[in-house]
């Protein structure tokens, strides 16, 4: 990658990249819907298939047939039972079960021990996308280092561009706290 050519140039860059963590927390924050049948619910689900990971939607067609239930017709029968698991697998207290190829998975109503599963998973996925915020961090970091290193920007310079980095990765941390905060805010009122 090019160097930056002033402290502007890489906070819009990191800015982007952290922004990109966000946006993903928003979208799984879309599937945590308290008490109703939504697609985005399964869409982090990972299965182990063919000898690696892969989206719960590489291997199977995601449906919403009633607003408690959510179907997964997969595609390949001999994965039904790594589809079953995963999703049972995945911290959301969801229960599947098989019928052939279609996988039923019935949404449970919001009892005080569900809202807390839906609490939790939210707060995971939070702290995913502060870990996410901390690694482009982190990188921006070490682009300073380097061009203080390559005596691009002095000692000076580097120690600001730095406080300007850190005070990016605030903001960003505190949005993703804030999201954090609407999204339990919302599984507790439901």
């Amino acid at each position: 990658m090019a160097p930056p050519a002033d402290l502007n140039v890489l906070k819009q860059d990191l800015s982007r990249r952290m922004d990109g963590a966000v946006e993903t927390l928003k979208r799984e924050f879309a599937g945590l819907r308290a008490g109703r049948a939504s697609p985005a619910l399964l869409e982090p689900v990972r299965v182990e298939a063919y000898g690696s990971e892969m989206p719960l939607s590489q291997v199977g067609t995601i449906g919403v047939p009633e607003p408690r239930m959510i179907t997964v017709q997969v595609w390949d029968r001999a994965l039904v039972g790594a589809v079953e698991k995963a999703i049972r697998d995945w911290g959301l207290g969801l229960n599947p079960s098989s019928d052939g190829q279609l996988v039923r998975v019935p949404i449970p109503q919001l009892t005080e021990e569900r809202r807390n599963e839906l609490a939790r998973a939210a707060a995971r996925y939070a702290e995913g996308a502060r870990v996410a915020v901390r690694g482009v961090r982190r990188d921006g970091m070490e682009q300073i280092k380097a061009h203080e290193k390559k005596h691009e920007i002095g000692e000076d310079a580097a120690k600001d561009w730095h406080d300007e980095v850190q005070k990016l990765t605030d903001q960003f941390i505190k949005r993703i706290d804030e999201a954090l905060a609407e999204k339990e805010k919302d599984i507790r009122q439901v």
